[in-house]
């Protein structure tokens, strides 16, 4: 497969900056909780936390939905939980893309039957192309209208996460 280059790494960490700076001053006199979903996270996570310039915790939640094809199966299971106690605490659900949207509402759903004082979602991000749910993404960094995306965490069947810029694949 071909891919053709949609934003440059040195794009990504100035929207991961601009991200870490809104976090910290809406959350300037709170510790907030934020929980990466695994696997394709880890790079944005990673930048994003130590960009930030508050206090908080960090912990991991899984989902599957994609497998080995290029669009969601529709199915969502959680295969990680969190395993730090939520309770009452200010949480900031942090996802690599959203796309039809079924991953994250199946989240934060599961999330709020935890008694959180607030959750929120960002997104490194919001793709348009084939929302099926009404989400709300607080802070996003890049809308895209279409196109299937790899690089910077994203992948295609577990390739292409190591690639510093983000990649239409054709």
């Amino acid at each position: 497969m071909e891919k053709e280059l949609l934003i440059p790494r040195k794009t990504i960490l100035a929207k991961v900056k601009e991200l870490a700076r809104r976090i910290s001053s809406d959350y300037a006199e709170k510790e907030p909780i934020l929980i990466g979903v695994l696997n394709g996270v880890v790079f944005f996570f990673t930048d994003l936390v130590t960009e930030m310039t508050i206090p908080s915790k960090i912990d991991f939640i899984r989902a599957a939905s994609y497998g080995s094809n290029t669009s969601s199966s529709g199915s969502v299971r959680l295969t990680k939980d969190v395993e730090i106690p939520i309770q009452g605490k200010p949480v900031i659900l942090v996802e690599d893309i959203v796309d039809t949207g079924l991953t994250l509402t199946k989240i934060v759903e599961t999330l709020k039957q935890r008694d959180l004082e607030s959750i929120k979602v960002c997104a490194l991000i919001d793709k348009l192309e084939r929302r099926d749910m009404d989400v709300t993404i607080d802070y996003y960094g890049f809308r895209v209208n279409e196109g299937f995306l790899v690089g910077y965490g994203l992948d295609h069947d577990e390739q292409y996460r190591y690639l510093p810029d983000i990649y239409t694949l054709k």
